[in-house]
């Protein structure tokens, strides 16, 4: 029998060993990956923190019971994380507006491989992900620099970097009645989409911040779900009891051969 990641949130709502047993198995390893990017310089310190905020009864992680996709439970999960890091202030303030305003010139595909940037992502891990040679993501960040640099008083090659965090909040906060639902988003990630419906997407997307933030998190989820190996329960278990997680009751088979209490 299949458990899905629709029956772990149902689970970890409910505080069941069996949610969170399989939350520490398959996603730790998930939540190592987006801090081991986003916070290089963390220890394992941070990674217990952040799990235990996770664990929170206040956490809206598991809020939710609607069966969705995996990579949807895994984007809000990416955003879970990030908001327990501790946000440094930029040396160079620049807000949503201005980023707007300069990089209105660029297509789509090429505001989201400037939007990466923002995501601490460099031209060769940002070139599969948006389908763009590594050389022409370069050649995309430099005119937009260009464009920036004509419209504010100071600059610094570090500014879209430093200032991610908050412009991924701005745009997250953008909301409007046409904005993209993530299965949408999805479907023109998967291709799934047809044409006339991929055209009537770019149009909203290509002036539409919080679509670009969201279609490239849904893209970096993809990236980040591939080649993740779920821990063994002996990886596991110090996780099992940090979370404070029952251990699973043996069947009887298994303790009649001695195999579990």
């Amino acid at each position: 029998m299949i458990y899905t990641c629709y029956e772990m949130v149902r689970d970890c709502r409910a505080n069941l060993p069996e949610g969170w047993g399989y939350f520490a198995t398959e996603y730790v390893p998930l939540v190592r990956r987006v801090l081991a990017h986003y916070a290089p310089s963390g220890d394992g310190a941070l990674l217990n923190r952040t799990l235990l905020a996770l664990r929170e009864p206040q956490s809206s992680l598991f809020q939710t019971l609607e069966p969705a996709p995996e990579r949807s439970f895994v984007a809000e999960l990416r955003q879970k994380v990030l908001a327990e890091l501790p946000a440094a202030a930029p040396e160079i303030e620049l807000d949503l507006e201005t980023l707007a305003a300069a990089l209105e010139p660029l297509t789509t595909v090429e505001k989201q491989a400037v939007w990466f940037e923002t995501m601490r992502y460099t031209p060769p891990e940002t070139g599969p992900m948006v389908k763009m040679e590594p050389a022409t993501v370069e050649k995309v960040r430099a005119r937009a620099a260009e464009l920036l640099r004509g419209r504010i008083d100071r600059w610094s090659s570090a500014i879209l970097a430093a200032n991610g965090p908050a412009l991924g909040r701005a745009a997250a906060a953008a909301a409007t009645p046409d904005c993209l639902p993530v299965k949408a988003c999805l479907d023109l990630i998967d291709g799934r989409t047809t044409w006339r419906g991929r055209e009537e997407s770019e149009r909203h997307v290509i002036q539409c911040w919080r679509c670009v933030d969201r279609h490239c998190r849904m893209l970096e989820v993809v990236e980040m779900l591939r080649g993740l190996t779920p821990l063994t329960p002996e990886e596991a278990e110090p996780f099992r009891q940090l979370l404070g997680i029952e251990a699973p009751k043996a069947s009887g088979w298994k303790r009649l051969l001695g195999f579990g209490g």
